[in-house]
């Protein structure tokens, strides 16, 4: 028989394992000092990518511009520069900005906004909505740029070979007035944020648009004249 000692069990306490609030609340502050830290790296992260893609977007609205002046499908830019040979182009480098005052409500895709001996800008459609909108974050202006022999007039006939400039900004950079750059701020990352400027061309090359049916004089026009 059992005594009454060993029947008597004493109540087991109660489990007092788990986290207080004095430890979650630096569970908190830890996590996010933790955020805090890693915050710049994801904000430079995820703008490098959004700046590549543009730069990637910008590249091939070029060479669309570009392939479509070799085959005929695009008329050639009425914007001209005076070059004296095929080995100096510094009359390119000079070359201005667009004025971003230029109206785009009126500029169909595919096709120049404004196309005159100051100024030829073509537009892109890369959101397919029927034209470049300043409110576009992936439409893009083609402002492109031909040679003409120096001192021998202005060559206009589209079957002579050029030096053709071409450089190529963010649509939505033409709204608020903005001033656009040229030159050495193309395709950069500033800031330390990753992005470029949005007045800043994301692209600038310089190629040659050959003629159709070379010959010597297409040759001459080229290189600046023949004596």
């Amino acid at each position: 028989m059992m005594s009454k000692r060993q029947l008597f069990h004493p109540p087991s306490k109660p489990n007092q394992a788990g986290f207080t609030v004095i430890e979650s609340l630096m569970a908190i502050i830890v996590v996010s000092i933790l955020m805090i830290g890693l915050s710049p790296v994801i904000v430079l992260s995820v703008a490098t990518r959004v700046q590549a893609r543009r730069v990637e977007r910008a590249t091939q609205a070029a060479r669309t511009y570009i392939d479509g002046l070799q085959a005929g499908t695009i008329d050639f830019p009425l914007h001209t520069v005076p070059v004296a040979d095929a080995t100096n182009k510094n009359s390119f480098a000079v070359i201005g900005a667009p004025n971003s005052s230029v109206n785009l409500s009126s500029c169909s895709g595919n096709t120049y906004c404004q196309n005159t001996a100051s100024e030829s800008l073509y537009c892109i459609d890369f959101d397919d909505d029927g034209g470049c909108t300043s409110d576009s974050l992936i439409d893009m202006i083609v402002q492109g740029y031909r040679s003409v022999p120096s001192g021998t007039g202005t060559v206009t006939s589209p079957e002579n070979s050029y030096f053709l400039g071409v450089r190529v900004y963010r649509a939505d950079a033409f709204s608020g007035g903005r001033t656009l750059t040229a030159g050495t701020q193309k395709a950069t990352f500033t800031g330390g944020t990753g992005l470029s400027s949005s007045e800043a061309p994301l692209v600038e090359m310089t190629t040659e648009v050959n003629a159709s049916e070379v010959n010597y004089q297409n040759l001459c026009d080229r290189l600046g004249g023949c004596n």
